[in-house]
């Protein structure tokens, strides 16, 4: 099994910017897709962005957001400018090594999560 580690998140004011981490320890990272997910208090669990060969992106953050990774050190990171109040959420860091592109944005193609580190944006 794969055990990730979020960290990054915090209280920022709209506009402001914030990068999350995520590690992946035990693995070949390259082998593995990389999804930044979150979830707001009330709301479903939402796709943000995922890397696989290249980069995808929900409407709401492209342009905004931006994922990359480091495979020599196991950690993905996603890049989030301008942020708004409604980016608040909890934001998950997940992998898979058997995820398909048609079901990439979905979270039923990630068996392995973090436990989240927390994004608040103030108005």
């Amino acid at each position: 099994q794969v055990h990730l580690v979020e960290s990054g998140g915090g209280l920022v004011q709209a506009g402001d910017s914030l990068r999350l981490s995520c590690v992946v320890p035990g693995v070949t990272f390259n082998r593995y897709t990389v999804a930044w997910l979150r979830q707001a208090p009330g709301k479903e669990r939402d796709f943000v962005a995922a890397y696989k060969s290249r980069t995808y992106y929900s409407d709401s953050v492209k342009g905004r957001f931006t994922i990359s990774r480091d495979n020599s050190g196991n950690t993905a990171y996603v890049r989030m400018n301008s942020l708004k109040p409604e980016d608040t959420a909890v934001y998950l860091c997940a992998v898979s090594s058997t995820v398909i592109l048609s079901a990439i944005r979905s979270q039923a193609a990630y068996a392995c999560w973090g436990q989240g580190t927390q994004v608040t944006v103030s108005s």
